[in-house]
């Protein structure tokens, strides 16, 4: 097995360019790809649009003819070697990503290494992927087969690059699909590097394309593409919202994984120190810029005094740098979203900010995009804090009496991704478990999204379809029945 040396690997990026069927597609412009640790530039990004889309798609077109047609055993052999050739470079790739988006290098190599699963997983999957028999008739033999779209489309976020480029990659090609990834304007850089392992895995070229650029530009221009049979966004209502109207002026299926409010639900019979330390972990990861991240906590009236001191002795103890020294919180992704995340805790009008609330400067470091673990008690349910997506290290806290209560707060957002039950009860905690509105449900633990194996996505603005497990699958492909007469 053939290595990238890091410093070679990390000079390919130093001019992020496009990867078309292969080959590496500058363009003229370019803008800086910003260290949000530091300030710095980490070197220059090609700013693709519509002529550079328009070949990433030929191209795949082209190759997605032959593709399809190769045995999943084959695929599956491609896709597990890229596996073993993203585990063999997760350290360089992971510290690509802490650069490009400010994240604890240890986060960071769970990020490669799970990026790896990706693969690995649906490298297996899909030898066990059939159709179905259906007994109609005697005289009848009808089966389905599971056939691919054709050319799927990906416009990924910048939370979590190599995740989120395997979560969407792996069982579109694992189907038979070919692959065109626009990655985020901040983090393009590691979806470069798994793609040329690609190549070097023995993927035909074409078949995974990535598209470097601004999303107002090369995004919009590959969701509006009359040559993409499927698109998968990840990202914000916003953006989702126009990326999915794209799609309908040519009828394309979309699935879209949006934005959280996502709350833990507190009663009096639970582990308080455990919800308390999950809540304020599960916000300090990637520093809270994570569509799933519990940014609410509902907490029962007799223990919220306790829980609420709890998550303060948590944050703290935290430690903030650069991503790369590997603290407990990293820096926003850039100054811009540090600037969001204030306006969001300075416009707070109701409610006391128990801890944090202020922009950081770690080391002295005055140009980083840093932001302090933030905790708000007794917000009003109907603020624009407890009902919007902060996407940064902010929980706030609220209080119930009663199950209903509880359940009227946790669904009283325009979001539906997320939740966690913390109880000892474990009737209530079904009972729970079927009436918050989310994709996702943890009793008494949380995962943020859980493994790669869990189907995941919400409803309402928090978007529509299914990513991860085996659904994804059935999401990269479409039903055929066959029906023949014997």
């Amino acid at each position: 097995m053939s290595r990238l040396s890091p410093e070679t690997l990390k000079a390919k990026q130093t001019i992020a360019a496009s990867l078309i069927d292969g080959r590496t597609v500058g363009t003229s412009e370019v803008y800086e790809n910003i260290d949000p640790s530091t300030g710095r530039s980490l070197g220059d990004v090609s700013r693709a649009g519509a002529e550079q889309v328009d070949e990433a798609v030929a191209t795949a077109r082209t190759a997605q003819r032959s593709w399809r047609t190769t045995t999943p055993e084959h695929r599956a052999d491609l896709l597990c070697r890229l596996a073993d050739l993203i585990d063999a470079q997760a350290e360089e790739l992971a510290r690509l990503e802490s650069e490009d988006s400010g994240k604890p290098l240890s986060q960071a190599r769970n990020d490669a290494h799970v990026c790896a699963r990706y693969f690995r997983f649906y490298g297996r999957a899909i030898d066990s992927y059939y159709g179905l028999s259906i007994p109609l008739r005697p005289d009848l033999h009808v089966y389905t087969r599971r056939e691919p779209h054709g050319v799927t489309g990906h416009i990924i976020a910048w939370n979590y690059p190599l995740q989120l480029f395997a979560r969407r990659v792996a069982p579109a090609l694992a189907t038979g699909n070919s692959a065109v990834v626009k990655p985020a304007d901040e983090t393009p850089r590691t979806a470069l590097a798994v793609a040329r392992l690609a190549i070097e895995a023995g993927l035909p070229p074409g078949v995974l394309n990535v598209v470097t650029g601004l999303g107002s530009e090369a995004g919009a221009a590959l969701a509006a593409h009359p040559g993409i049979d499927h698109l998968g966004f990840v990202g914000s209502t916003r953006v989702g919202s126009l990326v999915a109207a794209a799609a309908a002026e040519r009828v394309a299926p979309v699935t879209l994984e949006l934005g959280g409010k996502s709350a833990h639900v507190v009663f009096a019979d639970a582990d308080v120190e455990k919800a308390a330390r999950t809540a304020a972990q599960a916000i300090l990861q990637n520093a809270g810029q994570t569509c799933s991240a519990g940014s609410r906590v509902l907490v029962h009236e007799s223990v919220h005094a306790e829980v609420v001191e709890r998550i303060a002795a948590h944050f703290a103890k935290v430690t903030i740098g650069p991503g790369t020294t590997d603290p407990d919180l990293g820096p926003l992704v850039s100054r811009r979203q540090q600037e969001r995340v204030r306006g969001y805790v300075e416009g707070v009008d109701s409610g006391e900010i128990v801890f944090g609330g202020t922009v950081a400067e770690p080391a002295g470091i005055t140009e980083g995009a840093f932001f302090t673990p933030t905790l708000i008690d007794g917000v009003d349910p109907a603020a624009p804090i407890a009902q919007e997506e902060v996407f940064g290290p902010v929980l706030t806290t609220m209080q119930f009496s009663t199950e209903e209560e509880a359940v009227a707060l946790a669904n009283g957002t325009a979001y539906a991704l997320l939740g966690a039950v913390w109880t000892s009860d474990l009737s209530r905690a079904h009972r729970i478990a079927a009436e918050v509105e989310a994709g996702q449900v943890y009793v008494n633990t949380y995962g943020a999204g859980g493994g790669v194996e869990l189907p995941f996505g919400g409803s309402r603005k928090s978007g529509y379809g299914r990513e991860k497990g085996v659904e994804a699958l059935d999401s990269c492909t479409a039903t055929k029945t066959v029906v023949v007469q014997l």
